[in-house]
């Protein structure tokens, strides 16, 4: 489970989670979002804190509203379905807040899969879609087994294939989502680097440090240090991926980078969104997802008995060390859940007055911001 120290490493503070749904609500509520759409911004990001994934969670509060004012998002869109049949569909994202884009191409999967027993979704054109293992949650809620391959075919531009010192392809998450009827659903969400961007970015702020080996420069030494992907910084402007001159590694060597690769081709080239590739001023996030309904396949009494039996040898495996545990994919999320709900979503010191100062930028209330403030407690 994370901790305090986990995270923040240069202290940092503990915000009550409601408090920080709220605080990023409003702030984009003051952007000029409409409530509806600042909730979701607010409660996904925070939501991503609480799972333990700081990397999709609010520290992206700045990077979204800078895009935002640059004209790289837009506000309140609506897919547009540019093919469509019983069991497909391509849509497009407009470049709207992933937070609002990605629940609608969920549901319009579910609605195909849940008549036809499955349905494959393309996405393209979407805003930062934050962390893809709500979108499996939402679907194994409803009893639907997903795949979701992700990639980024603009800024994503940061990570060095098996072999390379230099960008080629974007982080380019893999997620999968199993509903159990025994308990909550078990979901597999994550980057095919070594580490997501959001890592990087968190660890640049004070948060926890990036593992050995996690980034290269050019000339192949490799690093742990975030100023090679963001180069030099100006506390005066947003940090910039296309200013370093390192890159991020693809996990597990030659494994990792060529599931990245098939991200790309799948998510970025099948779309249609772009694969990575240089020059690009605008974040679009592409995603191909596949959705099951169980029942089509075996009788859902005979697919939960059989899962649940495979849990249970899973688990039932000798610890390989003293005290420790065999766990399932989303057990770690769920534990980081209940007890950041408890005691406080854990912030480094700098994402938390980045916070602050970019609901003062918007124009909320001083009053308001002096409320949130005030709930945070040191760790």
């Amino acid at each position: 489970m994370a901790n305090s120290q986990d995270i923040a490493q240069d202290g940092g503070i503990r915000v009550p989670a409601d408090v920080l749904r709220q605080l990023v609500s409003n702030t984009f509520v003051a952007a000029g979002c409409s409530a509806d759409e600042a909730g979701r911004i607010g409660s996904y990001l925070t939501a991503s804190n609480l799972s333990g994934h700081e990397s999709h969670g609010v520290l992206r509060v700045p990077r979204y509203l800078h895009w935002l004012n640059e004209g790289n998002i837009t506000r309140d869109q609506t897919i547009t379905i540019d093919n469509d049949n019983d069991v497909l569909a391509v849509v497009d994202g407009n470049f709207g807040f992933g937070q609002t884009i990605g629940p609608q191409a969920v549901r319009l999967g579910m609605e195909k899969a849940r008549k036809n027993g499955v349905a494959l979704i393309g996405l393209r054109n979407s805003g930062h879609l934050g962390r893809i293992g709500d979108w499996a949650e939402m679907a194994a809620a409803d009893g639907l087994i997903s795949i979701h391959f992700v990639n980024t075919s603009g800024l994503g531009l940061l990570v060095a294939p098996f072999g390379g010192a230099e960008r080629r392809m974007s982080t380019n998450p893999v997620c999968i989502g199993i509903p159990n009827a025994e308990g909550d659903s078990l979901i597999l969400d994550f980057a095919t680097s070594i580490v997501a961007e959001g890592k990087v970015l968190n660890a640049h702020g004070g948060g926890k440090p990036l593992p050995e080996g996690a980034l290269i420069d050019g000339d192949g030494t490799l690093s742990t240090d975030p100023v090679l992907i963001y180069g030099a910084s100006d506390s005066s402007q947003p940090l910039d991926v296309r200013t370093g001159t390192g890159a991020i590694r693809a996990m597990g060597e030659h494994k990792g980078s060529g599931l990245s690769f098939m991200c790309e081709i799948l998510a970025g080239a099948l779309t249609g969104s772009g694969c990575s590739r240089p020059g690009v001023k605008q974040l679009a996030n592409g995603m191909l997802s596949i959705y099951v309904a169980p029942e089509f396949l075996n009788s859902e009494a005979g697919f939960a008995a059989e899962l649940r039996d495979y849990v249970a040898f899973f688990r039932s495996a000798n610890p390989a060390e003293v005290g420790g545990e065999v766990l399932c994919p989303g057990d770690a999320e769920k534990r980081n859940r209940v007890e950041r709900l408890a005691e406080g979503v854990p912030l480094p010191s700098s994402t938390w007055q980045s916070l602050l100062s970019a609901a003062a930028d918007v124009g909320m209330p001083s009053a308001v911001i002096e409320t949130a403030r005030d709930a945070a407690v040191d760790c």
